[in-house]
C-alpha cells in the first residue's frame, strides 16, 4: 500500500516572520499553492507574490518556484512581494504601497511570536541547557547578565510589533520563549512562563524609557509626566496615547532625512497640486505615503476638527475612496480587500441567524422580518446580499429598538428607512461636514466610514459601538487585546458553529 505524501514547509513571510504549513499531497501547480497560502494565512497574504524555494542543485541558494514538481517534501519558501501587486498602483483599493518609509512597521504581531536569536554565550547556553532538560528534566539556571539579554532581546523584538502590547500579547511572547527553550520553564508556574512574563512586562517599561529618552515619538508623547521630579504634571496614567483598536503604525517616528519643516513644505506641495485643473495623482499619492507621519502627529497629538484637517489636506477629498483606503495603512491591512473577503465568507450564516431570530416575536425580530422581506423582494446581487447583511447587523445586535440610529444620521444620502437596498448614490457626513459623496453602493460606503474612522483617529458611533466593534474585530481581524461584550461573544461563537 503506497504510503500518502506530505509536505512540511517553513514558509517566510517577513524577515522575522516565519509559520510552517502542511500540505497533505502535492499541489496541481505553483497557482494552486499560492491560493493554499492564501487561505492558511490570510490576511497576511493579500497581495500579489512569487515563491522562491532553497534549491539543493545550488547549495541552498534561493531560485524562484515554476515547477510544482521542484517543491521540496520538506523545505523552506519565501514570499516575495510582486512589483506590479496592484497595491502600489495609484488606482488601487489597497492600502499599503512598495514605497514605505522605513520609520512604519510592517507588520501586525503575529499568531506565534518569532522567538530571535540571542547573543552568542546565551544561544550556547541554551543550547545545551535544552539538551540536558530532553535528558534529565533540568531546568537552567540564568546569571543577571545572561537573563538581561534574553529579555532586553525579547523587548526588541515586541517593540517591531507593538510599543504597548497588551497583557495576552506578553502572555504569548512569554510561551513561546519557554516553548522553544524549554529549560526555560519555571516548576512553580502553571505553565511554566508566569515570571518571564512579569519579567517582560517590566522590561518593555523600561525599554520605552530608553526609546522616549532616544526621541521616539511614538513613546516620548506620554513623557513628562507626574513624578517626584515634576509634581506639577499630566497624571501618569491619565490620556496615555497609544494604539487601542489594533493600530499598528499608531504615531509612527519622520522618515528618515525629513523633519516636520520638510514634511510641512510636501503638504503645501500637495495642496497646491489638488488645486490645479489637472493634478498629478501619482505625485500627489506618493507625496502623501512620504507625509503620512505628520498626518498621525496632528491627529494623534493636537486632536483637531475634521473640517480644519480636511481643509488642511484636501487630499484626502480628491480621489476619496482610494485615499482613504491608502491611510488604513495605519493596521497595514487591505481595507476593501478584507472586509469583503470576510463579509461574503460570513454572509450565508448571518442570514441564517437574521432568520432564524425573525422567526421569534418581539420588536427586533419585527425589525428583521421587514428588512429580510424587502430583501427577498430583490433581484438576486452580491451588493443587495451586503447591504442586507450589513443594514440587519445593527438590529441583530441591539439590545432594544429604543437605541435604534437612522442611517441616515452617519449615511445621509440614504433613506431613513432600514430597508433601502439601492440608491443613486450615498455620503459620509462627519461632525456635521460633508467629507465624502458619490458613493455608488452601500456595502462601499460602510467600508470606507471604517476606514475613515481609523484614518482621522474617530470614536466608534455611540449607538452602534457594537456593530463596529464586530467588524472591527470579527471582519478585519484587529484584535486590540480587550474581551468582546457578551453579545458580540454569542454572535461570533454562532458564526463558528458548524450545522
Amino acid at each position: 500500500m503506497a504510503v500518502s505524501q506530505k509536505f512540511l514547509l517553513r514558509v517566510h513571510l517577513t524577515t522575522d516572520v516565519v509559520v510552517k504549513v502542511s500540505l497533505t499531497k502535492r499541489p496541481e501547480s505553483v497557482e494552486e499553492l499560492i491560493t493554499i497560502l492564501r487561505e492558511k494565512l490570510n490576511p497576511r497574504l493579500d497581495f500579489e507574490f512569487t515563491l522562491q524555494y532553497e534549491d539543493s542543485d545550488f547549495d541552498g541558494q534561493l531560485t524562484c518556484l515554476l515547477d510544482i514538481q521542484e517543491l521540496p517534501e520538506k523545505g523552506t519558501l519565501k514570499v516575495v512581494r510582486s512589483e506590479s501587486d496592484v497595491s502600489s498602483c495609484a488606482s488601487s483599493d489597497t492600502d499599503i504601497l512598495l514605497h514605505v518609509p522605513l520609520a512604519q512597521r510592517l507588520k501586525c504581531w503575529p499568531d506565534t511570536f518569532p522567538v530571535p536569536t540571542f547573543s552568542y554565550e546565551v544561544e550556547h547556553l541554551l543550547e545545551e541547557g535544552n539538551r540536558g532538560f530532553e535528558m534529565s528534566g533540568k531546568h537552567l539556571k540564568l546569571t543577571r547578565a545572561q537573563k538581561h539579554n534574553i529579555l532586553e532581546t525579547m523587548a526588541s523584538v515586541m517593540h517591531t510589533f507593538k510599543a504597548y502590547p497588551s497583557d495576552g500579547d506578553v502572555s504569548l511572547a512569554a510561551e513561546a520563549l519557554v516553548t522553544t527553550h524549554p529549560c526555560l520553564k519555571e516548576p512553580g508556574s502553571r505553565n511554566g512562563s508566569y515570571g518571564w512574563k512579569t519579567s517582560l512586562k517590566f522590561k518593555m517599561g523600561n525599554y520605552r524609557t530608553k526609546l522616549a529618552r532616544s526621541g521616539c515619538v511614538e513613546v516620548s508623547v506620554n513623557a513628562g509626566r507626574r513624578s517626584v521630579n515634576n509634581p506639577e504634571g499630566e497624571h501618569p496614567h491619565s490620556n496615555i496615547k497609544r494604539a487601542r483598536r489594533a493600530e499598528v503604525n499608531y504615531l509612527p517616528n519622520f522618515p528618515r532625512g525629513e523633519d516636520q519643516i520638510s514634511l510641512e513644505d510636501m503638504r503645501v506641495q500637495i495642496k497646491n497640486e489638488v488645486e490645479k485643473t489637472e493634478p498629478n495623482k501619482v505625485m500627489i499619492e506618493k507625496l502623501m505615503q512620504t507625509t503620512f507621519a505628520l498626518r498621525r502627529h496632528e491627529i494623534v497629538q493636537d486632536n483637531p476638527m475634521v473640517k480644519n484637517f480636511l481643509e488642511k489636506w484636501p487630499a484626502l477629498r480628491f480621489d476619496s475612496q482610494v485615499s482613504i483606503c491608502a491611510e488604513f495603512r495605519v493596521t497595514n491591512i487591505n481595507l476593501r480587500n478584507q472586509f469583503y473577503a470576510e463579509l461574503d465568507r460570513h454572509t450565508p450564516r448571518l442570514m441564517a441567524l437574521y432568520r432564524q431570530k425573525a422567526a421569534r416575536t418581539g420588536k427586533i425580530s419585527e425589525a428583521l422580518r421587514t428588512i429580510l422581506n424587502h430583501y427577498d423582494l430583490q433581484a438576486p446581487d452580491i451588493n443587495v446580499k451586503r447591504t442586507a447583511v450589513l443594514r440587519a447587523l445593527p438590529v441583530y445586535l441591539r439590545p432594544s429598538l429604543t437605541l435604534q440610529l437612522p442611517f441616515s444620521q452617519w449615511l445621509p444620502t440614504a433613506l431613513p428607512r432600514p430597508v433601502h437596498f439601492t440608491s443613486s448614490s450615498m455620503a459620509i457626513v462627519v461632525e456635521g461636514d460633508l467629507v465624502m459623496r458619490d458613493i455608488p453602493r452601500f456595502a462601499d460606503a460602510f467600508a470606507l466610514l471604517f476606514g475613515l474612522i481609523y484614518a482621522l483617529h474617530l470614536d466608534y458611533p455611540r449607538k452602534l459601538v457594537h456593530t463596529f466593534t464586530f467588524v472591527q474585530k470579527i471582519f478585519m481581524g484587529l484584535v486590540d487585546g480587550k474581551p468582546l461584550k457578551p453579545c458580540l461573544h454569542a454572535l461570533k461563537n454562532d458564526l463558528l458553529l458548524k450545522e
